[in-house]
């Protein structure tokens, strides 16, 4: 389900949080790990995996809290990666 875009205010109104792919030239696929601040564009984390479980992906978003205040919502794709119990 679609959902409308807000009119952001300030920071952390909204986090967008998503992956980006590729592969080198060997062949091998990597995936880019992206937290965004959707309101000044300022990116909290770009890091590169071959893989990376969804206690993994929490473990990052609680390292960012430590030091950030939470944001009122975070945007994802709803990817596999998203969907899981433990995010």
């Amino acid at each position: 389900m679609k959902e409308r875009l807000f009119v952001l205010s300030s920071v952390n109104d909204t986090w967008s949080i998503d992956f980006m792919s590729d592969s080198l030239a060997n062949g091998r696929r990597f995936r880019v790990f992206n937290i965004i601040d959707d309101y000044n564009r300022e990116a909290f984390l770009n890091e590169a995996y071959y893989s990376i479980p969804s206690t993994g992906l929490v473990q990052k978003i609680k390292e960012i809290l430590l030091h950030r205040a939470k944001p009122k919502r975070i945007r994802t794709d709803n990817g596999p990666e998203f969907i899981s119990k433990v995010f």
